[in-house]
């Protein structure tokens, strides 16, 4: 799969999936931080599912219908958990990654949305 890993998620995290022998940028590799809009745009334009801790992309794509090629929030999930908890979903819930949901995990709890995406 092809992700785009935000800064906030971690470069740890974005190395742990290219060992998974994922295809994967690390937004923490860029110079400058482009902001949560070139961000998701980057995202959509590579065809990668971002991966984020960020809430503000939850908020892009609902409230101002901004397209993406999926999402992986994890807001309440501590650094040294990611890891496990993306190696959980990616065994768990891969057709719903490749079928570019929106996914959020909160409290150990899996969301999945599927917003439209004209």
């Amino acid at each position: 799969m092809r992700f785009l890993v935000d800064r906030c998620a971690g470069a740890k995290l974005a190395r742990w999936l290219r060992t998974r022998e994922h295809d994967v940028v690390d937004a923490g590799d860029w110079n400058e931080d482009p902001g949560d809009i070139e961000i998701l745009a980057i995202a959509m334009r590579e065809d990668r599912i971002l991966i984020t801790v960020d809430h503000d992309f939850g908020e892009l794509i609902f409230a101002a219908g901004s397209h993406h090629s999926g999402l992986i929030r994890l807001p309440d999930c501590p650094a040294g958990e990611r890891i496990a908890i993306l190696a959980d979903l990616l065994d768990r819930h891969c057709a719903d990654l490749e079928a570019r949901t929106i996914i959020t995990i909160r409290g150990g709890r899996v969301r999945i949305s599927r917003p439209t995406n004209e």
